[in-house]
């Protein structure tokens, strides 16, 4: 009995309804040029904080997307280190997290590159390099030899997606799967990023890692559609938004026959929404750039600056606005200089001040006039 798609003679023939998904690709390819065309009349620095913020967001979202969470400064850190973008302090990363950041940067930086099982080993040793996942001890750096399902949920609640291919035949199909990612072909580079991280899941070739081994798969390829290392918009940002979707579209292809239109209509909605998402990054980074503009020639201390430019980093989070409390924890200092320090930025017109009640929120006066965050909400 047929239960998933491996089990099928000829899985990997894939086939899609052409005109279900050409209008819709259509719409991506334009967007994909619409955005490329604005980033290019860009400068180099603004160019190179837009790369960051995308980056930022696929390390920490591939994570969460696990059930882990990053420490977003240290990524962000971590990310500027490695591509010589900022000067930043050499604070220890962890390993955890160097490993995420090095598998996304070669996977996107140096995406012309052929993908080999030389070189996801190579991922695979940098997501687990102490020879653990959490408390068990895994293989690393080569293809499992035990059966694996694939599953879902905190522990003792996990919930089974589907059983990957039997590891007798692991070698066999990752081998085909790169000389076809490998080849050039007729297919869309766009619906191939698509397969490639449907294919790559189904096999599921690790111990452990496979997801967002997956996912840096789908940014290298999706890279290749663009053919540039510039980064401006997050994949994973979008998918652990909709990650409940994601693995239930998972979920249904793989108990499905060689018919791919549901699960590429899914995934191409979702990349035109990180696309439109990456659109409001732009707006913020735009609006940071022009803020420190014009006040280029206004003196401020560096408590002030740091909380400024914390606002316009953390825009994702929410938080659009200072308080005195954290003002005050954010720059390690009392809160009567913090109280000062935000009084000051209100008198030279960089910040303004609302009375919510019995606080004071202190917003950034945004030159294009946009309001942080409302505009993600």
């Amino acid at each position: 009995m047929i239960k998933y798609i491996h089990q099928r003679e000829n899985w990997t023939d894939f086939r899609w309804n052409k005109e279900k998904i050409s209008s819709i690709l259509g719409n991506i390819r334009h967007l994909q040029g619409r955005l490329l065309g604005r980033m290019e009349s860009l400068g180099f620095s603004m160019l190179e904080q837009t790369k960051l913020v995308a980056l930022t967001l696929d390390v920490i979202d591939t994570s969460k997307i696990e059930g882990e969470f990053l420490d977003p400064e240290k990524v962000r850190s971590s990310i500027a280190q490695k591509l010589g973008i900022e000067n930043v302090d050499n604070e220890r990363i962890e390993r955890n997290i160097e490993g995420v950041v090095d598998m996304l940067l070669d996977a996107t930086q140096n995406f012309n590159q052929p993908l080999t099982k030389e070189r996801l080993c190579g991922w695979h040793n940098s997501l687990f390099q102490t020879g653990f996942s959490g408390y068990s001890k895994i293989d690393v750096a080569k293809y499992r030899n035990v059966e694996m399902n694939v599953v879902s949920g905190a522990f003792g609640r996990e919930k089974v997606h589907f059983e990957a291919v039997a590891a007798e035949f692991v070698e066999q199909e990752m081998e085909k799967f790169l000389s076809w990612f490998n080849q050039n072909s007729d297919v869309d580079l766009v619906i191939k990023a698509f397969v490639a991280h449907f294919w790559f899941v189904t096999i599921h070739p690790f111990d452990d890692g496979n997801g967002r081994i997956a996912r840096a798969i789908l940014d290298m390829q999706l890279a290749r559609s663009e053919n540039t290392k510039l980064r401006f918009y997050s994949m994973s940002n979008q998918i652990y938004k909709e990650h409940k979707k994601y693995n239930l579209q998972l979920e249904q292809a793989q108990k499905g026959d060689n018919d791919l239109t549901e699960y590429l209509e899914w995934f191409l909605n979702c990349f035109e929404n990180a696309l439109l998402s990456s659109e409001k990054n732009l707006e913020i980074i735009l609006d940071k750039a022009r803020f420190w503009d014009i006040f280029r020639d206004t003196k401020i201390n560096d408590r002030q600056r740091n909380a400024i430019n914390y606002l316009y980093d953390n825009y994702d989070k929410e938080i659009g606005f200072l308080r005195t409390s954290f003002y005050a924890k954010l720059n390690d200092c009392s809160t009567d200089t913090a109280l000062r320090d935000l009084q000051d930025l209100v008198q030279k017109n960089m910040l303004i001040a609302e009375d919510s009640g019995k606080k004071t929120n202190y917003l950034i006066v945004s030159p294009n006039d946009i309001r942080i965050p409302k505009i993600y909400q």
